[in-house]
């Protein structure tokens, strides 16, 4: 068997005394997706932030690709793409530049760089809005230029945190349709509460 793309393994976490995980474990393989599910509060994001290195754990272990998230975040940081529920854009800055400024924090420069803007653009369909500020977009288009920031530099592992939420059912529908290409890519880890948002993929 292969080595698997994320590894969580009897992970715990408590805030000010509360649990908010008890031994959660979990193995997920290459192109494989899988579901977190759970109304707020169920410990979603604290998972997803040990996963991604971001967050000590109280007890227990997290692996991307058998690599430890709090000891190598530098040897995972190119392999995963992370898009929080509440991710971080540079308002003054354009769709171009945001997505120029994430692909060079993963060490893409040159033509690497450019080809890889121009590819997530085509593929997340913000061609006609590159020189738009991130102020001007819409709630969809936000979303999609948030998805596109989390896989600019092609990750093996694509972690997202309720990337749904607040979209109208036009939205909704073409974030789904994303979301199941992404799935194709990819390991994908989709943290959500609804249900539906899993049964799409």
């Amino acid at each position: 068997m292969s080595q698997p793309a994320l590894e969580l393994e009897r992970l715990a976490r408590s805030w000010d005394g509360v649990p908010a995980l008890h031994e959660l474990s979990l193995s997920l393989q290459p192109g494989r997706t899988i579901g977190l599910i759970g109304p707020d509060g169920a410990g979603k994001t604290t998972a997803l932030r040990i996963a991604c290195g971001l967050l000590a754990a109280d007890g227990g272990h997290a692996r991307v690709f058998g690599f430890d998230s709090t000891t190598q975040t530098d040897r995972i940081r190119d392999l995963l793409g992370y898009m929080p529920q509440r991710f971080s854009l540079y308002p003054d800055l354009s769709v171009d530049e945001n997505l120029r400024w994430t692909g060079q924090l993963h060490g893409l420069r040159g033509s690497a760089l450019r080809d890889a803007v121009d590819q997530v653009c085509a593929a997340f369909d913000l061609d006609g809005c590159r020189r738009r500020l991130a102020t001007k977009l819409s709630a969809g288009m936000l979303q999609r230029l948030g998805l596109a920031q989390a896989v600019v530099h092609r990750p093996r592992l694509l972690i997202l945190d309720e990337p749904t939420a607040g979209l109208d059912p036009l939205q909704l529908d073409q974030v789904r349709s994303l979301l199941r290409s992404l799935a194709s890519d990819c390991a994908l880890v989709l943290a959500t509460h609804l249900l539906d948002d899993v049964e799409h993929l």
